[in-house]
């Protein structure tokens, strides 16, 4: 029996009507503001995104656009201005930067209370000492998506395929917070075939086109695909086998039309949690 395919697309859309009818109820709106650096067309197609959503959304949303060379204190500067801006309440910066910029300095300069993409290390710390904090928003996405499908980590086994700080890890610490036994596999796991079989939940952030195939897969699995990737034709695709996999798995999901639109539905919403918390009602 094919496996139940995870619509991100409808719960995201969900998720964007429920902060909309929020916002359309508060006095002063939400407030985001992106930084891009460099002319990365895919960055210019992800901030396109951001753009529409918030316009859905009703919230504000401003774009800084700096050249590829930009020295560090200038970026720094920027962020400082967003920091003290009362209009804006939350800050997006796209990584990866460029090799001449300090990564870890950004995101130490981004105020923990504007920091809708979780990259400061104290709501990374939060995260993971089971603190209210903003959750990373490709994590949160997962943990919506199973929850939206009636799947409780509570009791399961599962593999996350990815250690990246962005995916892997919070994702691992999510599920904990669940009550999920979790094992996390990288590029130096000796048997990953043989530990992915073995989770009731598999989960794929690793970046490479078909390394999950369905002999990996236990019947009735559940699996997120995070990964977007393109095959050798150029087509979007994911880490996972789809026609194969979706065959032997209870649910999966799609790429594209899986995580990704569920990801930047929970950033509208991390906006609108920041503007509360700013006292904005």
């Amino acid at each position: 029996m094919a496996a139940v395919v995870m619509d991100g697309k409808a719960l995201a859309a969900k998720i964007r009507e429920q902060v909309r009818l929020q916002v359309e109820q508060m006095e002063h709106k939400p407030g985001m503001a992106m930084v891009l650096v460099g002319e990365n067309p895919a960055a210019q197609v992800y901030e396109a995104g951001k753009r529409k959503d918030c316009q859905q959304c009703g919230i504000y949303y401003e774009t800084y656009r700096l050249p590829e060379d930009v020295p560090q204190k200038e970026l720094l500067d920027v962020i400082s201005f967003l920091n003290d801006r009362e209009g804006i309440d939350g800050i997006l910066i796209q990584f990866p930067l460029p090799a001449h910029l300090d990564g870890r300095e950004i995101q130490l300069a981004i105020r923990p209370d504007k920091d809708v993409d979780c990259v400061h290390p104290s709501n990374m710390g939060d995260l993971t000492f089971g603190v209210d904090s903003f959750w990373p928003c490709t994590p949160a996405g997962v943990m919506r998506l199973l929850a939206e499908y009636n799947i409780d980590p509570a009791g399961k086994n599962c593999t996350m395929v990815g250690r990246s700080n962005i995916v892997g890890k919070p994702q691992a610490m999510l599920l904990l917070r669940r009550d999920c036994t979790v094992t996390v596999c990288h590029t130096k796991t000796p048997d990953l075939a043989a530990e992915c079989r073995r989770a009731d939940i598999l989960i794929s952030a690793a970046g490479c086109p078909g390394l999950i195939t369905a002999d990996m897969v236990k019947e009735g699995a559940v699996v997120i695909d995070v990964a977007v990737n393109r095959d050798g034709q150029g087509k979007l695709c994911g880490d996972v086998d789809y026609a194969a996999v979706a065959q032997k798995a209870a649910y999966i999901t799609p790429v594209p039309g899986g995580v990704g639109p569920v990801t930047r539905a929970v950033l509208m919403e991390n906006t609108l949690t920041a503007a509360l918390r700013h006292g904005k009602g």
